[in-house]
């Protein structure tokens, strides 16, 4: 059995229903296709476009100011040494590295292996930095604070003053001494 055709005069038609237009995909509204913007327009939109893209890319490379680049490069380290990284924390030590008792970079990285091996959790909270910049070498002063322990609760904690030594090296800063003494 067939149903009959129902009759689209029920419908609400348009405008342009109602008188036959033929409206293709090409025809955006009541205007005549090739009516509408130049064809400049959109070379001049796109390329407005890339420029504009381009400038924001130009004044994001731009060089960092030395006391921000050191102060994001120390965030850097002190970040590496929580997630226990001994690469990336490694990657801001100059090679002729002196700490505490004639100690090297090999020796720094050793210490800092030794302190994960003992604590599964390490946490660092830097105190405010004292940045005094002299050409391309920095001395920067801070106190931190270091826990440690296997569970949720440190286990241990302690205070340092550290007094660090900075030089600039290929555009980046590196670590070239520090010395730390408990506070607490």
């Amino acid at each position: 059995m067939q149903f009959p055709l129902i009759s689209h005069s029920c419908r609400p038609q348009t405008a342009a229903q109602r008188t036959g237009a033929d409206w293709s995909i090409h025809s955006i509204g009541p205007y005549p296709p090739g009516t509408g913007k130049a064809r400049g327009v959109w070379f001049r939109a796109v390329f407005t476009g890339l420029l504009s893209v381009l400038a924001l890319l130009a004044a994001g490379c731009a060089n960092e100011p030395p006391e921000a680049a050191l102060r994001a490069t120390i965030a850097g380290m002190q970040a590496a040494a929580e997630a226990r990284d001994a690469d990336a924390l490694a990657e801001a030590v100059s090679e002729e590295f002196v700490g505490p008792g004639g100690m090297d970079r090999d020796q720094f990285r050793r210490t800092l292996a030794v302190a994960w091996l003992r604590d599964k959790n390490v946490a660092v909270q830097l105190g405010p930095l004292d940045v005094a910049l002299v050409g391309d070498r920095a001395r920067v002063e801070f106190t931190a604070g270091t826990t440690g322990g296997a569970g949720w609760l440190p286990e241990r904690g302690q205070v340092h003053r550290v007094k660090t030594a900075w030089r600039l090296e290929g555009g980046d800063w590196k670590l070239i001494s520090a010395s730390w003494e408990p506070v607490l």
